[in-house]
């Protein structure tokens, strides 16, 4: 076995080039011949002074032989660890160039010789959520509308490899393709090599993707209204932000902002996006870091009717969070015929308890929720006010905690004034307590302060006392008001419909927690851009996959789906036989009884690709005469 160097002519140009393969000296009859292993392609980039070490080592692993070339591992660690890889790569793909499909059906049995002191267990990568993922894909015909809209198969093969990247281990680029190359079978189920696949191939891809983005949004939101016969008389519309590893200064949209995730301290980037009644996104953009969450709305709502368009009378109710719902932008809706339940900005609610109508929407061990509702005579709304009892002790909590907080930090400062070093100046203490007061600010106007000082304009001590209406305003927890100009819905419906906005909040909780959203380490816009919108892609096929699942009572996250298939692999089993000879069996692990009940549920056979036998006669060519 030996490298050859050929010189060949591109016929386009005339230019040359050159290609390398690995090739083997066989004699047949009188005559010896050459024969190809492996096409190398012609990036094949290490030097002939290692192509004897190389080729020495792939025949050792190919026979499944110790090493015994130990001038190979005494070179520096970096060319040593190249060397190796390369070795293990080619093996592998002469082996899966040379294997033959092992028939399960097969009602004849294929017994071997083996010396089981020397079976070894080699190339193990995973293939559990690589098949659901790639299921999801071709449910949805992804694949095909990739090939449709211009991408070649080395690109259309990058394309997937991201996004079921992100779907199954999420992260940067370079993670992706460390992951893709050295512990994902995803290759294995698409029939491609993806050792050929560089970084380059992945950024540019994300920048293709990012081009088709509203043709890929509008084709998927329809494959899945098709698929599952989606009813979107409901529309979602929200907004999050994620975080930037850096300054981010040459991106524009890199702004500072209120993060949600406590990270005022870094650059923030926002996502805007609309989702049906099931969950599924309909249409996204993104926005400045500080950008206004009330001056979005109109811009997206009219995307969506690009995207999605809809006759004037089936337009569907726009259901928003109170931080969307200005007084402007229901006006807005108003104005387009748009009909609307947003949650109320209004701070004086009525609470619902003790009422004469109230209507008891929700009655379980571990929650309560009671509603009446009244009609506005001038603007025609009706105004749904409610009281949640869970609501009411996750606000109390909150509010008890900050209570704690303001008032320890009080008490402090006081005791603080007798000691000697500290700072007594009345107008620091009263910058202070103003700082305080905004660390604070859900509590701070629960209490009367008052800072006393001597002749000299030094603080001496500092009282305080909690306000009358800081007791109201406990009492008040978990009450809050719905607003909406539909005017034929009973109560609980509203209600019921309302509640859909958790169904925002938890898509927004999977992206940032499971896909990958957050942090971003790009710099360039529109690399920023297109992390997110391939985060959103693998959201579709994530989606994709719980919906089923959950039509068939599997109430699971998708980390806990992701763990529970991430322990079934595709592994090579090497066993030398008494004849000499090395049998490669590329098989995938059986699935145990949790991954089997996913697989039955989604209708996928556990097995897509299958067990293949390669075997070596290590006394004669690697190419094999005939296969048993």
């Amino acid at each position: 076995m030996y490298i050859r160097k050929t010189k060949t002519k591109n016929l386009d140009d005339g230019g040359a080039y050159y290609t390398y393969r690995i090739v083997e000296s066989v004699r047949l009859g009188k005559q010896v011949k050459q024969r190809t292993l492996l096409n190398l392609g012609k990036d094949f980039a290490i030097d002939s002074e290692y192509w004897p070490l190389l080729t020495a080592r792939i025949e050792q692993l190919l026979e499944g032989s110790e090493a015994h070339q130990h001038e190979l591992f005494h070179l520096a660690d970096d060319l040593s660890q190249r060397l190796e890889a390369s070795a293990q790569r080619y093996s592998a793909l002469i082996v899966a160039k040379l294997a033959q499909p092992v028939e399960a059906a097969s009602p004849e049995a294929d017994y071997h010789t083996v010396d089981i002191n020397h079976v070894e267990a080699l190339q193990a990568r995973s293939i559990g959520v690589e098949t659901l993922a790639w299921h999801a894909m071709m449910q949805l015909q992804l694949d095909q509308k990739l090939t449709a809209l211009g991408f070649s198969k080395v690109e259309l093969v990058a394309a997937v490899g991201s996004i079921i990247g992100r779907v199954t281990s999420p992260g940067s680029e370079l993670h992706t393709h460390d992951w893709l190359q050295s512990r994902s079978a995803l290759g294995e189920l698409l029939d491609h090599d993806y050792g050929n696949t560089s970084l380059t191939r992945l950024y540019a891809i994300s920048d293709k993707l990012l081009k088709h983005q509203t043709a890929l949004e509008a084709f998927l939101s329809h494959q899945e209204q098709t698929l599952f016969d989606l009813n979107r008389s409901i529309v979602l519309y929200d907004l999050t932000n994620t975080y930037f590893e850096g300054q981010c200064t040459s991106n524009p949209k890199a702004q500072f902002g209120r993060s949600k995730e406590k990270r005022s301290d870094c650059p923030l980037v926002t996502l805007g996006l609309v989702l049906d009644g099931e969950g599924f996104p309909l249409s996204s953009q993104v926005f400045p870091g500080n950008a206004s969450e009330p001056a979005t709305l109109a811009l997206m709502l009219e995307g969506l009717q690009i995207k999605n368009p809809c006759p004037q009378d089936t337009k569907p109710v726009i259901i928003l969070d109170a931080g969307i719902a200005s007084q402007a932008n229901i006006d807005w809706l108003i104005e387009h015929d748009y009909h609307y339940l947003v949650v109320s900005r209004e701070r004086s609610v009525n609470d619902p308890r003790g009422q004469e109508e109230v209507v008891m929407v929700r009655e379980t061990e571990h929650s309560q929720v009671c509603v009446t509702s009244e009609t506005d005579e001038e603007t025609g709304e009706t105004r749904l006010y409610c009281h949640s009892e869970r609501k009411a002790k996750k606000e109390q909590s909150i509010r008890n905690r900050f209570h704690v907080r303001m008032e320890e930090a009080l008490d402090k400062l006081h005791h603080g004034l007798s000691k000697k070093g500290t700072v007594k100046q009345y107008s620091k203490i009263l910058e202070r307590i103003g700082r305080l007061r905004e660390k604070n600010r859900r509590v701070s106007q629960d209490y009367q302060i008052e800072v006393i000082a001597d002749d000299e304009k030094n603080a001496i001590r500092i009282e305080w006392q909690r306000e009358p209406q800081s007791g109201q305003k406990d009492q008040h927890c978990g009450v809050y008001c719905l607003r909406t100009n539909i005017t034929n819905w009973p109560e609980e419906q509203l209600w019921t419909t309302y509640i859909m906005l958790t169904e925002i909040e938890a898509t927004f909780r999977s992206l940032k927690t499971e896909l990958g959203l957050r942090p971003v380490y790009h710099q360039k816009e529109e690399r920023v851009t297109g992390h997110l919108f391939i985060t959103l892609l693998a959201y579709h096929l994530v989606h994709t996959l719980r919906y089923q699942l959950k039509q068939q009572g599997i109430h699971l996250s998708w980390n806990s789906i992701r763990h529970i298939m991430s322990t079934q692999q595709r592994i090579t089993i090497t066993l030398p036989t008494d004849d000499h000879k090395t049998i490669h069996l590329r098989t995938t692990t059986k699935a145990e009884m949790r991954q089997k009940q996913i697989y039955d549920a989604l209708g996928i056979k556990p097995d897509l690709i299958g067990k293949y036998k390669t075997i070596i006669d290590n006394k004669k060519s690697v190419v094999p005469t005939e296969t048993k």
